[in-house]
């Protein structure tokens, strides 16, 4: 049975609709309203909007009290997002919050819930050259040296490994055009990262800040070279 590309295809038809699943690709829960301001269209349609993203299986909505609440369907819905990027035009940023906003998202940013951008990809590079992963028929597993390691951070990959969810695979970064990390265990360390404060989430948008003692533990770690970023 063949995959039938046009229905996705024409609910991502729509500048409104492709901005407002961008702002959910880094797993948080957006209201009606946060995504209307985002795509800079009336409430009333950003209601037509979400209902279709909602309807195509794309996107889902939970309710929290009296308030709505809209997330990506499925970590697969987001992967294949970030996949389709690859082949997408850019749109060209003229104002300085916006190139702002381009190197937040090349430098660091959540791809649902795992890392991406180049911190995602060199923290996977360090992992494979420290010998934490090594690969697998099912994407990577973890060394002896990678379990204690990733005990370290609080990540108990026995756990990991009985999930349903792949323990760890690749998934193709967009910006870089390298893997990075995804899979249960890039969930887990991207949760790790946020929870020790190495990395920050910004104020607006959905990259991410490498703070000082992220770029100092990583490197202690696992060699990773990085720059620390400016706050925004």
């Amino acid at each position: 049975m063949n995959p039938d590309y046009a229905t996705v295809a024409k609910c991502l038809a729509s500048h409104a609709r492709s901005v407002m699943v961008g702002r959910l690709l880094d797993g948080r829960a957006m209201t009606a309203g946060e995504l209307a301001r985002a795509a800079r269209v009336l409430p009333s349609t950003a209601s037509e909007h979400l209902a279709r993203l909602v309807a195509a299986g794309l996107v889902t909505s939970t309710y929290q009290g009296r308030r709505r609440y809209f997330l990506l369907a499925t970590s697969e819905t987001a992967e294949a997002l970030e996949a389709l990027a690859r082949i997408c035009p850019r749109q060209s940023t003229r104002s300085l919050a916006g190139v702002m906003e381009d190197t937040a998202l090349s430098t660091a940013r959540l791809c649902y819930d795992h890392l991406a951008g180049k911190v995602g990809v060199a923290i996977l590079d360090a992992l494979l050259s420290a010998r934490w992963l090594h690969p697998s028929d099912r994407g990577f597993a973890a060394s002896a040296r990678g379990t204690a390691g990733f005990c370290y951070l609080g990540i108990d990959t026995g756990s990991l490994g009985s999930r349903r969810r792949a323990f760890a695979r690749g998934c193709m970064d967009w910006t870089e055009r390298r893997p990075h990390l995804a899979g249960a265990l890039g969930a887990s360390v991207a949760t790790a990262l946020l929870d020790q404060r190495w990395l920050e989430r910004r104020p607006q948008g959905r990259g991410l800040r490498i703070t000082p003692a992220g770029v100092a533990q990583l490197n202690e770690m696992l060699g990773v070279q990085l720059p620390d970023t400016p706050a925004q």
